[in-house]
């Protein structure tokens, strides 16, 4: 791995709680509220706020940007959820959201010099990413930037995760491994206990299925754990999603990407102080542990 690499993962540590916290935030799901949306499941909210960027997607587009989520699942929200309130609305309350869950995690905070710096460099960071391939990270990068700090640093971060995860499918898809059999595969080396994936959608049957597929391909056991070769494409997979995020930080560099997680820090630890995150995450990344 080179080191722009392991500065791309470190980074994504470091930021990727930044953007996630969205979806988890009481003023995330208040807001959807607002709109019409069902909170009583985080789906639907979910499903607004990340996909409300590409405009009124259908089930096939969303199922294409998504790929780890089971089409059927996928089809129980889009395009419904466009009936509730139109992309550009939930745009306007995914800001709203992201300003109140941000001014009450920090405070007075928000208002700082280092919010702003924060805010300019991973913007820096942010405009630097080639977008070819990447339909989640174009499609965010389209979009205006606020005016206010704190909501433009959640931009840049979104901007940067979309992007690394648009290239994660990349790498998926590079190791022949079809949305299902990529959760079934993760669960396979620990990074994640398989319950955690439930919300996927994937039935019983299609997560036996999958695992039977990749037990035809020598990746995983009798009992469903990764065999050495199991392991080994996951690694594989992971250096990849690292090589191909790895090109908007030489925009930066490391001493100014190390100040930018410095900048960071109050925000990341506030995140993990409120514990709206999941005790376990299924990114195989700790959410749980503040910043030491």
């Amino acid at each position: 791995m080179s080191q722009l690499s392991r500065l791309a993962r470190r980074m994504w540590h470091q930021l990727e709680p930044i953007h996630a916290v969205l979806y988890f935030s009481p003023e995330g799901f208040d807001e959807a509220a607002r709109l019409g949306y069902d909170v009583q499941s985080r789906w639907p909210s979910y499903f607004a706020y990340r996909t409300a960027p590409l405009g009124p997607a259908g089930a096939h587009l969303a199922t294409a940007a998504y790929y780890s989520f089971s089409p059927g699942m996928i089809a129980e929200h889009v395009p419904a959820i466009w009936d509730t309130a139109s992309p550009e609305q939930v745009l306007q309350a995914r800001s709203r959201a992201v300003d109140r869950t941000y001014r009450t995690l920090l405070g007075d905070r928000v208002a700082t010099s280092e919010m702003k710096e924060a805010a300019e460099l991973a913007r820096r960071v942010a405009e630097s990413v080639s977008v070819a391939g990447r339909p989640f990270a174009g499609a965010n990068l389209d979009l205006p930037w606020s005016d206010e700090p704190h909501v433009a640093l959640w931009q840049a971060t979104t901007v940067l995760r979309e992007h690394r995860g648009d290239g994660h499918l990349a790498a998926l898809q590079a190791a022949g491994l079809d949305g299902c059999e990529a959760l079934v595969s993760f669960a396979a080396i620990g990074a994640a206990p398989m319950a955690n994936f439930a919300g996927r959608g994937w039935s019983e049957q299609e997560w036996r299925e999958a695992q039977e597929r990749l037990a035809a391909r020598g990746l995983v056991d009798a009992d469903g754990q990764a065999t050495g070769q199991g392991r080994a494409l996951r690694d594989q997979v992971e250096r990849m999603t690292d090589e191909l995020a790895a090109g908007p930080w030489r925009e930066l560099g490391e001493a100014r990407a190390d100040r930018l997680a410095q900048l960071c820090s109050p925000a990341l630890g506030a995140v993990f102080g409120a514990g709206l995150l999941p005790m376990a995450s299924t990114l195989g990344i700790a959410t749980v542990k503040a910043p030491g």
